[in-house]
């Protein structure tokens, strides 16, 4: 069974630019984005994936990731992904024994960067990074899956 345990930040400051490794541009939209299950298509890079996520349970949720073609994950997200496909780039830095994501959104979420760290297990530590800021963990808005419903752009005039 696959498993996902992360969690995930806002990004205070650029700190991080100065220790990155790998960048990918990422594309992706969704076939499902029910409570109990989403089901993501992803262009990441030269690749393409379909992904299927359950609800979370605290930090936990199962999640199963599997490589397509390259064409199909680009007519998927051409026909079948309802509303609009979210973009960003994503660049990786290493701090300790983890690989941070740092994701800088673009179009309607243009403004949002958030990190995630994957973990090993919930109370695995990890050092984080100054350049870290507030905690978003399971904070729905910060969902790929609902900024494609309600960018970043929406809820940020609202504030």
């Amino acid at each position: 069974m696959g498993v996902e345990i992360e969690r995930k930040f806002l990004v205070d400051d650029d700190q991080w630019r100065q220790a990155v490794h790998k960048t990918y541009v990422i594309r992706q939209g969704y076939l499902s984005t029910e409570a109990d299950r989403t089901i993501r298509v992803r262009i990441k890079g030269p690749r393409g994936f379909l992904t299927v996520k359950g609800r979370a349970q605290g930090l936990v949720r199962r999640e199963f990731e599997y490589e397509i073609p390259l064409d199909d994950a680009r007519t998927m997200l051409e026909v079948f992904c309802v509303g609009r496909s979210l973009e960003k780039v994503r660049h990786e830095v290493k701090v300790g024994d983890h690989i941070w994501e740092v994701d800088v959104f673009e179009g309607p979420n243009s403004g949002l960067v958030v990190a995630e760290v994957e973990l090993g297990r919930p109370d695995e530590q990890f050092i984080r990074p100054s350049w870290v800021g507030e905690e978003v963990t399971g904070e729905v808005n910060y969902y790929n899956a609902r900024l494609v419903a309600n960018p970043y752009e929406n809820w940020k005039q609202n504030q």
